[in-house]
C-alpha cells in the first residue's frame, strides 16, 4: 500500500507528464513556474498591472520551497523584463506600499548589502477571498450540474400562442 508521501510524489510526477506533453519535455526542463491562476485572473481587481504581474512572475521563478524566499537583484529582474532597474524598484516599492510585497534586506556586516529576500504573504492573502469566491461558484455550479442530472421524466413543456 502506497503512503501519502508517494501518493503526492505520483501525482506531481504525473502532472510533470501532463505539462511536458502541453509545453515539451526540454522546456519543462529548462524549468517552470507554479502561481496560482487565480493571480492572473483577478490582477485587475488586486490592483496589478502587466509589469506588477511579470515581477511577481518573476520573482516566483526563484521560489522553489517555502521556506527559501525569493531573492533575485533587481537589475536581474529588469534584464528579463526588459525595463529599466530603477522601474523595478519603483514597482517593488509599491507593491511594498499596497501591502502585496514585503522586502526584507540581507545585509554582511562590514561588507554591506545583499540582495533582498521577497515574502509574497500579502499578495496570497490579498488573493485567498478571490479563491474562495471561485471555489464557490465552482461548488455551486457542480450542485446544479448535479441537480439537473438528477431530474427524472420528460420536461415539462408550456405551449406558446402565436399571437
Amino acid at each position: 500500500m502506497a503512503t501519502k508521501k508517494e501518493d503526492v510524489q505520483k501525482h506531481e510526477t504525473d502532472q510533470l507528464k501532463v505539462n511536458e506533453k502541453k509545453w515539451s519535455k526540454p522546456l519543462m526542463n529548462a524549468g517552470w513556474t507554479a502561481i496560482p491562476s487565480i493571480i492572473i485572473e483577478r490582477q485587475q481587481a488586486l490592483g496589478l498591472d502587466a509589469v506588477d504581474i511579470n515581477i511577481i512572475l518573476h520573482l516566483a521563478s526563484y521560489w522553489w520551497t517555502e521556506e527559501n524566499k525569493p531573492h533575485p537583484s533587481k537589475k536581474t529582474i529588469a534584464n528579463a523584463i526588459g525595463i529599466d532597474p530603477r522601474t523595478v524598484q519603483r514597482r517593488i516599492a509599491s507593491l511594498e506600499k499596497g501591502g502585496l510585497i514585503r522586502r526584507e534586506e540581507r545585509r554582511i556586516f562590514g561588507k554591506g548589502s545583499k540582495t533582498n529576500l521577497y515574502h509574497l504573504d500579502g499578495l496570497i492573502e490579498a488573493a485567498a477571498p478571490y479563491a474562495q469566491e471561485k471555489l464557490d461558484d465552482i461548488a455551486h455550479k457542480q450542485r446544479e450540474q448535479s441537480a439537473r442530472a438528477k431530474r427524472k421524466g420528460k420536461p415539462k413543456l408550456k405551449v406558446v400562442s402565436s399571437e
